[in-house]
């Protein structure tokens, strides 16, 4: 064989390893952002789940509030718990107004 046939061998070999790396290297990029956007559809029902918990944690205190007689203590405890709900509320539709 001669050398220039061995040179052009062995460039072809590289021509055709860059092929297939730039195709990984798409491949790989697609999958990337695939995963990108599953992750943060996952985070977005996560929140959607945290907040939906925390609501029901609400309810699960008025509930038991309206359920058993409550001490002076407790009276003031859930009154002061609403009153930063309110607070918490007011906030929230002063963010959705801005």
């Amino acid at each position: 064989m001669s050398e220039d046939n061995q040179v052009e061998r062995q460039i072809q070999r590289i021509q055709d390893k860059l092929q297939q790396l730039l195709r990984q290297r798409d491949f790989l990029l697609k999958e990337n952002g695939k995963l990108r956007e599953e992750l943060r559809k996952t985070q977005e029902g996560q929140a959607g789940e945290s907040t939906r918990l925390e609501q029901l944690k609400q309810q699960v205190e008025v509930l038991r509030a309206t359920k058993t007689a409550m001490s002076e203590g407790e009276k003031r405890e859930l009154e002061k718990r609403l009153g930063q709900y309110i607070r918490e509320i007011d906030r929230c539709i002063a963010f959705l107004g801005e």
